[in-house]
Protein backbone atom coordinates (compact mmCIF):
# COMPACT_ATOMS: atom_id res chain seq x y z
CA UNK A 1 0.00 0.00 0.00
CA UNK A 2 2.87 2.38 0.84
CA UNK A 3 4.49 1.61 -2.52
CA UNK A 4 1.26 2.50 -4.29
CA UNK A 5 1.00 5.77 -2.35
CA UNK A 6 4.62 6.63 -3.15
CA UNK A 7 4.12 5.86 -6.82
CA UNK A 8 0.95 7.97 -6.94
CA UNK A 9 2.68 10.96 -5.30
CA UNK A 10 5.51 10.61 -7.78
CA UNK A 11 3.27 10.68 -10.85
CA UNK A 12 3.18 13.79 -13.05
CA UNK A 13 -0.54 14.16 -12.38
CA UNK A 14 0.13 14.52 -8.66
CA UNK A 15 2.77 17.17 -9.33
CA UNK A 16 0.40 19.18 -11.55
CA UNK A 17 -2.37 18.87 -8.97
CA UNK A 18 -0.05 20.04 -6.21
CA UNK A 19 1.04 23.06 -8.22
CA UNK A 20 -2.56 23.98 -9.03
CA UNK A 21 -3.50 23.67 -5.36
CA UNK A 22 -0.55 25.82 -4.32
CA UNK A 23 -1.47 28.46 -6.89
CA UNK A 24 -5.10 28.40 -5.73
CA UNK A 25 -4.30 28.69 -2.02
CA UNK A 26 -1.79 31.44 -2.73
CA UNK A 27 -4.17 33.59 -4.75
CA UNK A 28 -5.57 36.84 -3.44
CA UNK A 29 -9.14 35.56 -3.63
CA UNK A 30 -8.34 32.51 -1.52
CA UNK A 31 -6.42 34.50 1.10
CA UNK A 32 -9.21 37.08 1.30
CA UNK A 33 -11.55 34.28 2.40
CA UNK A 34 -9.15 31.97 4.27
CA UNK A 35 -6.58 34.20 5.90
CA UNK A 36 -4.31 31.58 7.45
CA UNK A 37 -4.07 28.90 4.79
CA UNK A 38 -3.60 25.26 5.70
CA UNK A 39 -3.36 24.05 9.29
CA UNK A 40 0.19 22.83 9.84
CA UNK A 41 1.02 23.83 13.41
CA UNK A 42 -0.81 24.59 16.65
CA UNK A 43 -0.38 28.29 15.89
CA UNK A 44 -2.11 27.84 12.52
CA UNK A 45 -4.94 26.01 14.27
CA UNK A 46 -5.34 28.80 16.82
CA UNK A 47 -5.30 31.53 14.17
CA UNK A 48 -7.83 29.64 12.06
CA UNK A 49 -10.26 29.41 14.97
CA UNK A 50 -9.72 33.01 16.07
CA UNK A 51 -10.36 34.44 12.59
CA UNK A 52 -13.38 32.32 11.61
CA UNK A 53 -16.82 33.68 12.46
CA UNK A 54 -18.23 30.15 12.76
CA UNK A 55 -15.36 28.68 14.78
CA UNK A 56 -14.31 31.53 17.06
CA UNK A 57 -16.86 30.52 19.70
CA UNK A 58 -14.85 27.34 20.31
CA UNK A 59 -11.76 27.31 22.54
CA UNK A 60 -8.47 26.59 20.83
CA UNK A 61 -7.78 23.67 23.16
CA UNK A 62 -10.31 21.23 24.59
CA UNK A 63 -9.66 18.94 27.52
CA UNK A 64 -9.77 15.30 26.51
CA UNK A 65 -11.79 14.43 29.61
CA UNK A 66 -14.62 16.68 28.37
CA UNK A 67 -14.97 15.00 24.97
CA UNK A 68 -16.61 11.62 25.74
CA UNK A 69 -20.29 11.40 24.88
CA UNK A 70 -21.29 10.46 28.42
CA UNK A 71 -19.98 13.80 29.72
CA UNK A 72 -22.38 16.08 27.82
CA UNK A 73 -24.67 13.67 25.90
CA UNK A 74 -24.55 16.38 23.17
CA UNK A 75 -27.64 17.97 24.74
CA UNK A 76 -26.50 21.52 24.01
CA UNK A 77 -25.76 20.70 20.38
CA UNK A 78 -29.09 18.87 20.03
CA UNK A 79 -30.92 21.91 21.40
CA UNK A 80 -29.20 24.13 18.84
CA UNK A 81 -30.00 21.68 16.02
CA UNK A 82 -33.66 21.58 17.04
CA UNK A 83 -33.78 25.39 17.13
CA UNK A 84 -32.45 25.46 13.57
CA UNK A 85 -35.13 22.95 12.50
CA UNK A 86 -37.76 25.11 14.20
CA UNK A 87 -36.50 28.20 12.41
CA UNK A 88 -36.58 26.58 8.97
CA UNK A 89 -39.97 24.91 9.43
CA UNK A 90 -41.37 28.05 11.04
CA UNK A 91 -40.41 30.17 8.04
CA UNK A 92 -42.09 27.64 5.74
CA UNK A 93 -45.23 27.66 7.89
CA UNK A 94 -45.35 31.45 7.75
CA UNK A 95 -45.92 31.16 4.00
CA UNK A 96 -49.30 29.54 4.68
CA UNK A 97 -50.42 31.42 7.80
CA UNK A 98 -52.32 34.66 8.33
CA UNK A 99 -52.29 36.11 11.88
CA UNK A 100 -55.93 37.17 11.76
CA UNK A 101 -58.88 35.85 13.74
CA UNK A 102 -61.01 34.48 10.87
CA UNK A 103 -58.09 33.08 8.84
CA UNK A 104 -55.72 31.52 11.37
CA UNK A 105 -57.83 28.45 12.10
CA UNK A 106 -58.72 28.05 8.43
CA UNK A 107 -55.02 28.06 7.56
CA UNK A 108 -54.46 25.26 10.06
CA UNK A 109 -57.17 23.24 8.32
CA UNK A 110 -55.62 23.99 4.93
CA UNK A 111 -52.25 22.75 6.17
CA UNK A 112 -53.93 19.52 7.19
CA UNK A 113 -56.09 18.88 4.12
CA UNK A 114 -54.95 21.12 1.24
CA UNK A 115 -51.23 21.93 1.38
CA UNK A 116 -48.97 19.18 0.09
CA UNK A 117 -47.01 17.68 3.02
CA UNK A 118 -48.61 20.31 5.27
CA UNK A 119 -49.30 17.81 8.05
CA UNK A 120 -45.68 16.62 7.96
CA UNK A 121 -44.38 20.19 8.06
CA UNK A 122 -46.58 21.21 10.96
CA UNK A 123 -45.87 18.03 12.93
CA UNK A 124 -42.13 18.40 12.33
CA UNK A 125 -42.33 21.91 13.77
CA UNK A 126 -44.49 20.81 16.70
CA UNK A 127 -42.43 17.77 17.69
CA UNK A 128 -39.18 19.70 17.32
CA UNK A 129 -40.58 22.26 19.75
CA UNK A 130 -41.46 19.55 22.27
CA UNK A 131 -38.04 17.92 21.88
CA UNK A 132 -36.27 21.26 22.29
CA UNK A 133 -38.02 21.85 25.62
CA UNK A 134 -36.96 18.35 26.73
CA UNK A 135 -33.33 18.67 25.58
CA UNK A 136 -32.88 22.14 27.12
CA UNK A 137 -34.33 20.88 30.42
CA UNK A 138 -32.12 17.78 30.38
CA UNK A 139 -29.14 19.97 29.49
CA UNK A 140 -29.81 22.07 32.59
CA UNK A 141 -30.07 18.92 34.71
CA UNK A 142 -26.80 17.61 33.31
CA UNK A 143 -25.05 20.91 34.05
CA UNK A 144 -26.46 20.93 37.59
CA UNK A 145 -25.51 17.36 38.49
CA UNK A 146 -22.08 17.74 36.87
CA UNK A 147 -21.40 20.88 38.90
CA UNK A 148 -20.73 22.86 35.72
CA UNK A 149 -22.49 25.90 37.21
CA UNK A 150 -19.67 26.50 39.67
CA UNK A 151 -17.20 29.40 39.32
CA UNK A 152 -16.21 30.70 36.86
CA UNK A 153 -19.33 29.42 35.06
CA UNK A 154 -22.02 30.87 37.32
CA UNK A 155 -22.95 33.66 34.87
CA UNK A 156 -23.37 31.14 32.07
CA UNK A 157 -25.75 29.19 34.32
CA UNK A 158 -27.91 32.33 34.60
CA UNK A 159 -27.85 32.69 30.81
CA UNK A 160 -28.90 29.04 30.51
CA UNK A 161 -31.84 29.60 32.86
CA UNK A 162 -32.93 32.57 30.74
CA UNK A 163 -32.71 30.38 27.63
CA UNK A 164 -34.89 27.76 29.31
CA UNK A 165 -37.51 30.40 30.15
CA UNK A 166 -37.49 31.76 26.59
CA UNK A 167 -37.79 28.21 25.21
CA UNK A 168 -40.88 27.62 27.34
CA UNK A 169 -42.36 30.95 26.26
CA UNK A 170 -41.62 30.13 22.63
CA UNK A 171 -43.45 26.84 22.97
CA UNK A 172 -46.39 28.52 24.76
CA UNK A 173 -46.83 31.30 22.20
CA UNK A 174 -46.69 28.82 19.33
CA UNK A 175 -49.37 26.75 21.06
CA UNK A 176 -51.75 29.72 20.70
CA UNK A 177 -51.37 30.45 17.00
CA UNK A 178 -53.92 27.89 15.66
CA UNK A 179 -56.56 30.10 17.33
CA UNK A 180 -58.84 27.26 18.35
CA UNK A 181 -60.58 26.58 21.65
CA UNK A 182 -57.36 25.28 23.22
CA UNK A 183 -55.61 28.50 22.21
CA UNK A 184 -58.41 30.68 23.56
CA UNK A 185 -58.44 29.10 27.00
CA UNK A 186 -54.64 28.88 27.12
CA UNK A 187 -54.49 32.64 26.50
CA UNK A 188 -57.12 33.15 29.20
CA UNK A 189 -55.17 31.16 31.77
CA UNK A 190 -51.78 32.57 30.76
CA UNK A 191 -52.79 36.22 30.76
CA UNK A 192 -54.63 35.80 34.08
CA UNK A 193 -51.43 34.38 35.57
CA UNK A 194 -49.51 37.36 34.18
CA UNK A 195 -52.16 39.64 35.68
CA UNK A 196 -51.41 38.20 39.13
CA UNK A 197 -47.92 39.75 39.12
CA UNK A 198 -47.76 42.29 41.97
CA UNK A 199 -48.04 46.00 41.07
CA UNK A 200 -47.64 45.63 37.26
CA UNK A 201 -49.83 42.60 36.57
CA UNK A 202 -52.71 44.53 35.03
CA UNK A 203 -50.36 46.42 32.72
CA UNK A 204 -48.68 43.19 31.57
CA UNK A 205 -52.05 41.56 30.91
CA UNK A 206 -53.26 44.58 28.94
CA UNK A 207 -50.02 44.60 26.93
CA UNK A 208 -50.33 40.91 26.07
CA UNK A 209 -54.00 41.09 25.13
CA UNK A 210 -53.74 44.36 23.23
CA UNK A 211 -56.83 45.47 25.13
CA UNK A 212 -59.10 44.30 27.90
CA UNK A 213 -60.46 41.24 26.10
CA UNK A 214 -59.09 38.48 23.88
CA UNK A 215 -59.32 39.49 20.24
CA UNK A 216 -57.43 39.89 17.00
CA UNK A 217 -54.88 42.21 18.62
CA UNK A 218 -54.05 39.37 21.01
CA UNK A 219 -53.30 37.00 18.14
CA UNK A 220 -51.09 39.54 16.39
CA UNK A 221 -49.10 40.23 19.57
CA UNK A 222 -48.48 36.56 20.30
CA UNK A 223 -47.58 36.04 16.64
CA UNK A 224 -44.95 38.80 16.83
CA UNK A 225 -43.66 37.39 20.10
CA UNK A 226 -43.38 33.90 18.64
CA UNK A 227 -41.87 34.82 15.28
CA UNK A 228 -39.69 37.83 16.09
CA UNK A 229 -39.13 38.84 19.71
CA UNK A 230 -38.49 35.47 21.38
CA UNK A 231 -36.36 33.97 18.55
CA UNK A 232 -34.16 37.08 18.51
CA UNK A 233 -33.77 36.89 22.26
CA UNK A 234 -32.79 33.21 22.02
CA UNK A 235 -30.26 33.91 19.26
CA UNK A 236 -28.61 36.68 21.30
CA UNK A 237 -28.50 34.61 24.48
CA UNK A 238 -27.19 31.55 22.63
CA UNK A 239 -24.35 33.66 21.21
CA UNK A 240 -23.53 34.88 24.73
CA UNK A 241 -23.86 31.32 26.06
CA UNK A 242 -21.46 29.85 23.52
CA UNK A 243 -19.03 32.73 23.97
CA UNK A 244 -19.01 32.19 27.73
CA UNK A 245 -18.31 28.48 27.22
CA UNK A 246 -15.18 29.49 25.35
CA UNK A 247 -14.13 32.17 27.85
CA UNK A 248 -14.67 29.78 30.76
CA UNK A 249 -12.29 27.20 29.33
CA UNK A 250 -14.41 25.10 27.01
CA UNK A 251 -16.69 22.21 27.91
CA UNK A 252 -16.98 21.49 31.60
CA UNK A 253 -15.08 18.45 32.78
CA UNK A 254 -16.77 15.82 34.96
CA UNK A 255 -16.29 16.15 38.69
Amino acid sequence: MNDLSTNWNATPQAGVGRRLLTRLTGSGVWRSVFRHGWIRTNRDRALTIYSNVFLHIHPVKVRKSALPFRVTFCLGGLSLALFIVLTVTGILLMLYYHPSAPRAYEDMKDLEFVVSSGVFLRNLHRWSAHLMVITVFLHMLRVFFAGAYRPPREFNWVVGVMLLVLTLLLSFTGYLLPWDQLAYWAITVGTNMAGAVPWVGDEIRFLLLGGNTIGENTLIRFYVLHCVVLPLGIVVLMAVHFWRVRKDGGLARPL
